[in-house]
């Protein structure tokens, strides 16, 4: 029996956000006002192609009230900041029983240079820094969700 090859995708939950912050250790690493919190997931799939993709797709992202309240500004348009967080759980595998598994998250190796890759193209594309959680961190996520806006969207499914 032949299983089909399950196709692997860069994936992110964009959540817009009045504020958020990202703590470990007790420490604030990076927080932001209004603007996108993003949990970023990575397979070894995963290439700049995918990287370039979701970067442009997301600073033209029209999720923010215009003056008649209507979805119509850009985070570029609202000068919004984002916060970009690694989410390796992104890929449980619920399949099998009730402890899911994380065997198409990306390695370290090839996952961390993504990321970086990510959160610079993101700052330039948006013209200020991202802020930014710690790959592999036990980390404290903190948002105020404003909507609530929460879009997931996947660089091999493009509605």
């Amino acid at each position: 029996m032949n299983k089909k090859p399950y196709l692997c995708n860069m994936r992110t939950v964009i959540q817009r956000v009045s504020h958020a912050s990202v703590t470990i250790n007790n420490q604030v690493k990076s927080q932001i006002g209004q603007g996108y919190l993003i949990l970023l997931g990575i397979c070894d799939e995963d290439t700049m192609e995918d990287v370039d993709w979701l970067v442009k797709k997301i600073a033209n992202l029209r999720v923010f009230g215009d003056e008649n309240n209507v979805m119509n500004r850009s985070i570029l348009d609202v000068a919004g900041e984002i916060l970009v967080v690694s989410q390796f759980t992104l890929y449980a595998s619920y399949k099998k029983g009730n402890r899911p598994s994380w065997f198409r998250a990306g390695s370290h190796e090839h996952s961390i240079p993504l990321y970086e890759s990510f959160c610079k193209e993101l700052s330039e594309a948006i013209g200020k820094t991202v802020g930014t959680g710690e790959f592999g961190a036990d980390m404290k996520v903190e948002l105020l969700n404003d909507g609530p806006v929460t879009i997931c969207m996947d660089t091999k499914n493009k509605e």
